[in-house]
């Protein structure tokens, strides 16, 4: 084995003790809600002007400051103990090397404990999320191609793994998934279809907007616009474990897909806001709740199930037009992630957006792009190696004669989620 890369959910909040162990589990990304309360105390001591203008992005539930905070706060009894905060991939990096170091895109969702214009960790307002504590907290900051160390003789003999086999910095898998398409070049966009769906739009310059993530990309020097929805994948497999269950999963898919190609578009009449967990980008709303409006007795269950394809396929094109919206470049789409098996729900994606989307040969995600940074840490590969890396397989292009009746039902999409959100906000504190 020529080097090793590794990518895990992200960014995640792990604090460690002085021996480098756990404390509790892992507080999740923006899909976790519970620092409401720090980034609204955040964001009155510093102001959302000057939280903007710091990191590039607003205070939303994807930041890992608050959630620090929320830590200190709640939860003091760890906080005695935390010698490291850390992420999910940046430790598995730490157990095999020893070394405490995370990738500057998982580092800029740090804020406001990061300065994207020096690329470092900043004491600026570490006294409101840190406490007493300081910088020596964080872990080194590197580039994901960069190498970490290597292996050790303890991890080695725990793993199976060559000792002194260089490991890479790595990521979060998201922008792993990124890398593994070819999506490193200004203009591209990856649309990761996963259990919620993840963007990465690569830029020659920052564009900071409060809508999205203002990050870095994987090498030195790239910049990122990032987004995400926060349930996707994870809706489609709610519905099939609730509303088929007499088959097996896989079965039941194979079966919802094939009679949801069937129906029109629009699912005669019926409209899904897919915010099942709250949503991410562009509404960073975490009280959204999912709606299902037009219900009527002819419905069936294939009918419920195209209105969750059109949902996230409504909730992909926001983001899309978000991007759009603060002037940066969408040139080409590549879709990654189980959700590109079938081509029902892409078809639908494209048609609803209008954007072609290129399929590439190998989809198998995160571990594809993570070998690639192995390679490229382990002095291997170089950058212009990822042109032979990913093959082009598919392309789906829109269907020019469904744009009307879909950007007429965009529109009731784009409505229906403000004139519900009095309603689903206080249906939140009900039943609690």
């Amino acid at each position: 084995m020529a080097g090793v890369a590794l990518s895990a959910i992200g960014p995640t909040l792990l604090p460690l003790d002085r021996e480098g162990r756990p404390l509790r589990p892992g507080i999740l990304y923006g899909v976790d809600t519970r620092a409401g309360a720090q980034i609204a105390a955040l964001e009155a001591e510093i102001g959302a002007e000057r939280l903007l203008a710091h990191s590039g992005m607003a205070l939303s539930s994807q930041a890992t400051g608050p959630k620090i905070r929320w830590l200190r706060e709640h939860e003091p009894e760890v906080w005695a103990q935390t010698q490291t905060l850390t992420t999910a991939s940046s430790y598995l990096t730490y157990r095999l090397t020893g070394r405490h170091v995370m990738d500057h895109h998982t580092a800029a969702h740090a804020m406001p404990l990061y300065d994207p214009g020096r690329r470092a960790w900043t004491a600026a307002f570490a006294p409101l999320v840190l406490g007493e504590r300081g910088l020596e907290l964080l872990p080194d900051l590197a580039w994901s191609d960069e190498l970490a160390g290597h292996v050790t003789p303890q991890a080695a003999a725990q793993t199976g793994l060559r000792a002194e086999t260089p490991v890479a910095v790595g990521t979060v898998d998201a922008l792993s998934e990124a890398i593994s398409v070819g999506a490193v070049h200004p203009g591209d966009l990856m649309v990761m279809y996963g259990s919620t769906t993840f963007f990465v739009l690569v830029q020659e310059a920052p564009t900071p907007d409060p809508r999205v993530w203002t990050v870095g990309g994987a090498f030195a020097g790239q910049h990122n616009l990032a987004a995400g929805m926060s349930t996707t994948g994870s809706l489609t497999r709610w519905f099939a474990d609730e509303l088929a269950r007499e088959a097996p999963t896989e079965e039941a898919y194979h079966t919802l897909f094939a009679q949801a190609a069937q129906l029109s578009p629009g699912a005669e009449g019926l409209l899904l806001l897919p915010y099942f967990s709250g949503e991410r980008t562009p509404l960073n709303d975490p009280r959204a709740r999912g709606v299902l409006a037009g219900l009527t007795l002819a419905h069936t269950r294939a009918h419920l199930f195209r209105a969750v394809l059109e949902g996230v396929g409504y909730g992909i094109r926001h983001n899309i037009e978000a991007f759009r919206d603060l002037g940066a470049q969408v040139r080409r789409l590549v879709a990654v992630g189980g959700g590109v098996r079938g081509r029902t729900w892409l078809q639908i994606v494209s048609d609803i957006t209008g954007e072609t989307q290129e399929l590439p040969e190998v989809t198998v995600g995160a571990s594809y792009g993570d070998a690639f940074l192995a390679g490229l840490a382990a002095g291997r590969l170089t950058r212009a190696d990822l042109n032979r890396w990913v093959r082009l397989a598919d392309t789906i292009h829109p269907n020019p004669h469904l744009k009307a009746t879909y950007d007429r039902l965009y529109g009731l999409y784009r409505d229906l989620y403000v004139q519900t959100r009095p309603t689903v906000h206080a249906l939140g504190s009900v039943g609690g």
